[in-house]
């Protein structure tokens, strides 16, 4: 039994002795994954595989000795998990008394080695002993790169496992590391090296006085300059290797002192790639400096992003030096010294405003765009920073808009504004009044109201932007500021401006438009605003505030400029909401803006049941409204405005309601409103219900208007009580005042009696309706007006001294047009009308004084 057993244990030593035969002599590779095998599956174990080596191991020829320990390395890269603490211990000494041995032998020694750094089992102190082995016997970069490779995965595996151990070598293993690594060109090798470096800082190894070493060790390569070959197999990119290096300069600040001379320098020089790479590397050293490691070296840095971004072609260039900006003054501002230390973050924002606050006082020039980017770039870094600049810099902007009278030089210094003031949106104050912006409210509010009354587009569209800017301050820090935003005069001025916006709109960008606007009024839908802040939700027609309300005269702006063919989404609800609105009594200029809007719509939408509809509806809120309670005056308001939609384009239904707002000149109440309504219906708009904003506009509708009304209101007049006459006076006078003359002066001899009953009417605006209407019949109806010469003369003399200054104006200028009429006819009225004029001569007001000096020298 005993002879059969060892016959059984011979057997596979035998087979064992040949596959290392075959692979050692043979220089087969099959071999060694066979023997691996086996010695996975137990069928003979390393120590075995080591004995069956024994003669190749021993062989006086390199070339054989490498083969056997090549074997034997294959054999443990994927069984060392196998392998025994005693096992461990003597391969390890094996292997470390082989790195002596000829160089052939040492690529093979490595891999073992590298197997044997993977051992759970190594006992401690052998990592230690294995990495002196190396770093005394193997002088690593005049291996091939796989072989300098395996070294950097030796020392990788063991930083990983045994780092305690590693770090009981002290400074020992840093110089160490900095012999292995120093020369490496590959670039598969590089990545691993600079990961051990970032490593070697990172998890706070010793590196004793070895730091500059370190550096320049690793700094050599800096710039990356490295473009991987074509059909590359490895897929090494060049941003690969610059991210890794950056990581492991950036990741100290024992660094930088010698690291922050050597950017400069690179920024400095005439390489693009050199130069971002410099100043990407300095904006992530900021994120680990402080002000300890920057205060020398800050002049020159500021110097040389300060060139960059006045001088470079390149806008990349540009957003790192401004983004390495940012990150210094960020940096700056975190780093608290000693409380009797200068404080760098002034000094420093004191260079850069030095440098760069005169160039904004030159609109116009190149160099205005890099000083404002360059102080924003600061001003973005902190609170404290943008408090410092904003403060210096925003009353100089505020000063330089009015010293520039130019459109596009205004333009200019508001974007630079709004730049600012969107940075104020970044810090929040614990009290209001530190915010920067609090000191230049009212200021702002005027420049804004100036920017936005521009004729230039360009200008009013930076206005509408700065507004919105500052009409998103949270609302307990700018309630003053937002009351003021939504006055009626700033609303009616972005009305203007946003319905000459709307009416330049592609039909595929209106359509985009309308399809979130329409939504954001009805159901609060904001999703679609950048940045917006609306502390609560945005419902205008329903529970909104009243401020929120008054914002539908910016919605009538834009729906009442669209196109025609642009179909407005959920009409039907909106124009229901807008009628709802338009008789609300607590904001009068809210429920206008409604009317107007629902008047803007009815006008464009096409004849058919659904405008029946609105109609009908609108009727019934008018009559619903006029016949009692509060909502009198915005019923008639309502009325108004859907008779001149309708009046505009000929719609039946206008003579109706024209007939019932002629049946209000009677109202005690409504009655002079409703006169002044006349002259409404006749005027031009300047928001809604224009032909620039598509409106349907029949080209001669006060024509029909006149022919339509004119007699009606004659007959309406004749049968008044008297003290509802002024009111028909005063329609008729507005209506005869637009009227185009070549239609009047047929109509003329029969009234011309009603206009000059109207010029004794005490109210002052039909006054100067009248006077504006008969002033041109008098230079082109001399004949007919010669036939009322002496009631004219003492009519105009009587208003020559109204208290209104408009009516003096209007009647002196009557008083000039006179004298075209017939010599004949004004010889009799001479010396009084001479004497007459001598008083407004002396008028207080200079336009009253020039208008008589005028008008007497005619005389």
């Amino acid at each position: 039994m005993a002879a059969a057993a060892a016959l059984e244990a011979v057997a596979p030593l035998g087979a064992l002795w040949g596959l290392v035969q075959d692979f050692v002599m043979g220089q087969q590779e099959g071999p060694a994954d066979q023997v691996a095998a086996d010695v996975k599956s137990g069928s003979y174990t390393v120590l075995q595989v080591v004995e069956a080596l024994g003669s190749s191991l021993e062989n006086p020829e390199p070339r054989t000795r490498a083969r056997g320990i090549q074997l034997l390395s294959q054999v443990l890269l994927q069984c060392h998990c196998l392998l025994l603490e005693k096992e461990v211990v003597h391969l390890i000494l094996f292997y470390e008394n082989r790195l002596k041995d000829h160089h052939l032998v040492i690529p093979s020694v490595l891999q073992g080695l590298r197997a044997l750094s993977l051992c759970v089992a190594l006992p401690p102190g052998l990592a230690v002993s294995v990495l002196k082995a190396i770093f005394q016997e193997v002088h690593v970069q005049s291996l091939p790169q796989v072989d300098r490779h395996t070294v950097y995965s030796i020392i990788t595996n063991f930083m990983r496992t045994r780092e305690e151990e590693l770090k009981g070598l002290g400074a020992d293993f840093t110089f160490g590391f900095i012999q292995v690594m120093d020369g490496e060109k590959d670039p598969r090798n590089l990545l691993v090296a600079f990961r051990i470096v970032y490593d070697l800082i990172s998890r706070d190894y010793s590196l004793g006085p070895f730091v500059e070493e370190l550096f320049e060790v690793t700094s050599c390569y800096f710039p990356i300059d490295f473009t991987p070959p074509p059909n590359d197999p490895h897929g090494i990119q060049r941003e690969d290797l610059i991210l890794s290096l950056r990581a492991v300069l950036a990741s100290t600040p024992r660094f930088a002192e010698f690291l922050l001379p050597l950017l400069i320098e690179k920024v400095d020089s005439e390489i693009l790639s050199a130069k971002l790479d410099s100043l990407q590397t300095l904006n992530a050293c900021c994120a680990v400096y402080g002000q300890k490691e920057l205060k020398d070296f800050l002049p020159s840095l500021w110097a040389s992003i300060r060139r960059e971004v006045f001088q470079t072609a390149s806008e990349r260039v540009e957003a790192e030096g401004l983004a390495a900006l940012n990150s210094l003054t960020a940096c700056l501002s975190r780093s608290v010294l000693r409380a009797d230390a200068e404080d760098l973050l002034d000094s420093f924002l004191s260079n850069i405003l030095q440098d760069c606050r005169h160039h904004l006082c030159e609109p116009d020039m190149k160099l205005v765009w890099p000083s404002a980017k360059l102080l924003q770039a600061a001003a973005g870094a902190s609170a404290r920073a943008c408090d410092h600049i904003t403060s210096n810099v925003l009353p100089l902007l505020l000063e330089q808009f009015h010293k520039h009278s130019q459109s596009n030089q205004r333009r200019t210094i508001l974007e630079m504004i709004l730049g600012f003031l969107k940075l104020q949106q970044k810090w929040s104050y614990e009290d209001k009044d530190e915010r920067p912006l609090s000191g230049f409210k009212d200021q702002l509010c005027s420049l804004i109201f100036m920017a936005l009354s521009d004729p230039n587009t360009q200008l009013q569209l930076v206005g509408i932007r700065t507004l919105t800017v500052l009409g998103a301050q949270p609302e307990k820090e700018h309630s003053v500021l937002k009351k003021v935003l939504l006055e009626d005069e700033v609303l009616a001025t972005m009305v203007s401006v946003i319905a000459t916006a709307t009416t330049h709109l592609s039909p595929d960008l209106a359509t985009q438009s309308v399809a979130h606007v329409v939504p954001l009024f009805l159901d609060g839908n904001i999703s679609f605003l950048p940045e917006n802040s609306f502390s609560g939700r945005f419902q205008p027609f329903q529970d909104g505030s009243s401020g929120q309300r008054r914002l539908v005269a910016l919605l009538m702006a834009f729906v009442c400029s669209l196109p025609r063919n642009v179909e407005i989404p959920q009409l039907n609800r909106l124009m229901r909401e807008l009628l709802e609105l338009s008789c609300c009594q607590s904001c009068p200029f809210s429920s206008t803006a409604a009317a107007k809007c629902f008047a803007g719509l009815l006008n464009k939408h096409p004849a058919g049941q659904q405008l029946d509809e609105f109609l009908q509806l609108a009727v019934d809120k008018v009559e619903a409204g006029l016949s009692s309670g509060p909502c009198r005056s915005q019923a008639f308001t309502l009325l108004l405005w859907v008779t001149k939609a309708l009046v505009l384009r000929y719609h039946p239904l206008s003579s109706c309601l024209t007939d019932r707002l002629m049946g209000l000149l009677s109202d005690p109440e409504l009655g002079p409103a409703a006169a002044d309504g006349f002259s409404l219906l006749m005027s031009d708009c300047t928001d809604v219900l224009t032909r620039a904003g598509h409106a349907e506009v029949r080209i001669m509708f006060r024509q029909r208007f006149f022919t339509d009304n004119v007699p009606a209101l004659v007959r309406g007049f004749h049968a008044a009580p008297q003290d509802v006459k002024p009111n028909y006076l005063k329609g008729l006078s507005h209506v005869l005042n637009r009227l185009p003359k070549p239609v009047l002066l047929p109509e003329l001899p029969t009234l011309l009696s009603l206009l000059l009953e109207a010029l004794s009417c005490p109210d002052s605006v039909v006054q100067l309706s009248t006077l504006s209407c008969l002033q041109p019949l008098l230079l082109e109806a001399p004949q007919v007006m010669s036939l009322h010469v002496d009631t004219l003369v003492t009519k105009f003399l009587n208003l020559s001294a109204s208290p209104s200054m408009a009516v003096r104006i209007a009647a002196l200028q009557c008083m000039h047009a006179l004298t075209h009429l017939p010599t004949p006819v004004l010889l009799p009225y001479k010396p009084q009308v001479i004497r007459a004029l001598a008083k407004p001569l002396d008028d207080k007001k200079r336009l009253v004084r020039k208008e008589a000096v005028s008008a007497r020298g005619e005389w």
